[in-house]
């Protein structure tokens, strides 16, 4: 969560329109959802409604959601999950409990694009979860994902992560338990950066609980170290745009199954 939550959701869509904050790729990354079907990971978005950066949800068919636990930081507990509510002008989606590296029980070339915002940055072997991702897209498919801008965060001291390491991640088959990142997370946080962050002590108790919360930046990202990664895995990054105030957004295509 950031100040920019606080900022009622009507008047967040009217600064952005005045001062011209929507990305300039905009209708490229409809033209690639429209009247489509979709998974998200983490959702719903903020980034991804009317109000957002990125306003998705409304030209999309429909769209199912994935989120780790039925208890997260960010919504609570909810023993039912129920339908995944993103529009109210669209029919709601399936609501999964799952891990974002294993969409069990989710059949490959399900669905047409998958949107991902801020969740990848969370989780420990981020090459499992993009090949998880590119098996559940039909071929020739999207992925629309969002990575914080790391100088622009409470990470702004750490080094992004070298691509090279992501992949022995997944070699390895590391999992949310890895405490790798620990030491240096709790070094270098910017707290200045952080207003929702809490004083150390809370802080440090939420990493040293990482595996269950999945609060931490488990890797830093900037725009360079994230595009290899995508290409790493066999994506086709069709697009990338640095936007305000610290996201960086991809529109990148699904390699072929053919």
């Amino acid at each position: 969560m950031s100040y920019v939550t606080l900022i009622p959701l009507r008047a967040r869509s009217v600064i952005r329109d005045l001062f011209g904050l929507r990305l300039k790729a905009h209708s490229l990354f409809v033209e690639q959802v429209r009247d489509k079907r979709g998974l998200e990971i983490g959702g719903p978005s903020g980034t991804f409604f009317d109000s957002g950066l990125v306003p998705l949800y409304k030209y999309v068919k429909s769209l199912d959601n994935c989120v780790f636990s039925s208890s997260t930081l960010w919504e609570g507990t909810r023993d039912d999950r129920g339908p995944f509510v993103f529009d109210d002008r669209k029919p709601a989606g399936c609501n999964y409990v799952l891990d974002a590296t294993s969409l069990d029980g989710i059949a490959s070339d399900a669905y047409d694009f998958v949107l991902s915002a801020h969740s990848l940055e969370h989780v420990a072997n981020p090459v499992k979860a993009l090949r998880e991702w590119m098996r559940v897209v039909k071929s020739g498919g999207v992925l629309v994902l969002i990575l914080p801008n790391y100088r622009k965060t409470f990470d702004h001291r750490r080094n992004p992560t070298p691509v090279g390491h992501m992949l022995e991640d997944f070699e390895r088959g590391t999992t949310e338990d890895d405490t790798t990142h620990i030491e240096e997370v709790l070094a270098l946080h910017d707290f200045s950066r952080d207003p929702m962050g809490g004083d150390y002590a809370e802080f440090r108790q939420r990493v040293l609980n990482n595996s269950q919360h999945r609060y931490m930046h488990q890797h830093v990202f900037d725009k360079n170290n994230s595009r290899e990664l995508l290409e790493a895995v066999g994506m086709k990054v069709l697009c990338v745009e640095l936007a305000a105030p610290w996201h960086i957004v991809f529109l990148a295509h699904m390699p072929s199954r053919s």
